[in-house]
């Protein structure tokens, strides 16, 4: 069974691996023998995890990229190859929220979310791809989606719209890479517990969201886990433009 989810011969691309969800990505796939290639626009932390990583005897490697500048991409991606040979998986993780009204939403609220979350993967997506295509091995591409892509929730409308987004580029990349054996699928986690949005839980607004997921708590970041071990690894190899979904059953209510 662990062979069915190795990932010790992959070279995986997260973004947004400075905090968070891709942080836990990129420890986790990382203590399961893959190389890893941290990517984020602030370096600090991103050396930090460098360093965690190769202490505990893993191969890593953290790049500078701003994800809304596809020169950025492009040279993050030639230092990273440069490190660590080609990137095979792509987890595009990176990611921005603004908590407004509609009516209230500004012009430059909207292109900060929609070029981070949504322009921004997209073209990441394709530039990897590309050259995935260029050396006919095929590859992986993860799209971290979210249950607001499939549902919504007040004050977030730019993020919930970008996650719709990201689910249906996802549907569409899968379908054009196929022939080219480049597996494109998404993962949409509900609710997680991460340093963002820790303070929120104990809030009245929080406590009434933790009401309204069925397993009646907040997720962990370590439940996301499996399902990016499942989705990074041979163990999918007969899916693509699938959205796998982690919630708690938040979508069921």
């Amino acid at each position: 069974m662990d062979q069915l989810f190795d990932v010790s011969n992959e070279v995986i691309l997260v973004t947004g691996a400075s905090q968070g969800l891709g942080r836990q990505f990129a420890r986790v796939l990382a203590e399961r023998g893959a190389a890893v290639v941290l990517a984020a626009r602030q370096t600090d932390k991103l050396k930090a995890l460098e360093q965690e990583i190769k202490d505990k005897g893993g191969r890593a490697v953290a790049v500078q990229m701003d994800v809304t500048d596809l020169a950025s991409m492009a040279s993050a991606l030639d230092q990273a190859e440069a490190a660590l040979g080609p990137v095979t998986v792509l987890i595009n993780n990176a990611g921005v929220a603004t908590e407004k009204l509609a009516v209230d939403t500004s012009e430059a609220d909207w292109d900060k979310v929609i070029g981070a979350n949504l322009k921004g993967a997209y073209f990441l997506a394709t530039e990897v791809a590309r050259r995935m295509i260029a050396r006919q091995q095929g590859g992986n591409i993860i799209n971290i989606a979210s249950v607001l892509g499939q549902s919504v929730l007040k004050f977030v409308s730019p993020y919930a719209i970008s996650k719709a987004g990201i689910i249906q580029a996802t549907k569409a990349m899968a379908l054009e890479l196929a022939s080219s054996r480049i597996r494109v699928n998404a993962l949409a986690p509900g609710y997680i517990d991460t340093d963002i949005n820790r303070d929120l839980w104990a809030t009245p607004a929080g406590e009434k969201l933790l009401k309204s997921i069925p397993q009646r708590r907040v997720g962990h970041e370590s439940d996301l886990d499996g399902a990016i071990l499942l989705l990074s690894s041979n163990a999918s190899r007969y899916m693509t433009g699938s959205v796998v979904t982690v919630d708690g059953g938040f979508l069921l209510g």
